[in-house]
């Protein structure tokens, strides 16, 4: 026979209690904003960083894969991207979402780029300074209409 102990079931029966008692507490991970409705908040859209950016960037740079998308920290990385008119160089970015609110500092982007050399190996090359503020005006423009649309 097992010996009964009394702290070990009052855990288990506390951890029981408190598993049902989040069960009821909502119909699991909200998704970002994807339009319609209010104004969302990020209280309102279940992320930490403002909707419209959020949804811009996923707008903006789709035609990149994505590889990772973390909503309540503001970080979205793309994989390696090679277009097919330029297939000896490929990009990779990284968009950090830095606020809630709508403004151009709270936006910065990453830019990566490799180029094939001799050997067909891919190697670091430097990306143009204006790729960088190019692609954060691309996003700020398109979470500015997202935003207007939805005003009306």
């Amino acid at each position: 026979m097992v010996p009964f102990n009394r702290a070990a079931s009052g855990a288990a029966l506390v951890l029981i209690a408190s598993s049902l008692a989040l069960a009821g507490c909502g119909g699991g991970p909200r998704l970002p904003f994807t339009g319609g409705g209010a104004k969302p908040t990020a209280a309102q859209t279940g992320i930490g960083v403002n909707a419209y950016l959020w949804r811009a960037t996923l707008d903006t740079l789709s035609f990149m894969p994505l590889l990772t998308a973390d909503p309540w920290g503001g970080v979205v990385n793309y994989d390696w991207y090679v277009n097919p008119q330029t297939p000896n160089e490929r990009f990779k970015a990284t968009v950090f979402i830095l606020d809630t609110r709508l403004r151009a500092d709270a936006l910065n982007v990453s830019v990566t780029k490799e180029v094939k050399d001799a050997s067909g190996a891919w190697v670091s090359a430097p990306v143009a300074a204006q790729t960088e503020t190019d692609l954060e005006n691309a996003i700020l423009t398109k979470a500015r209409q997202l935003n207007l649309a939805n005003a009306n």
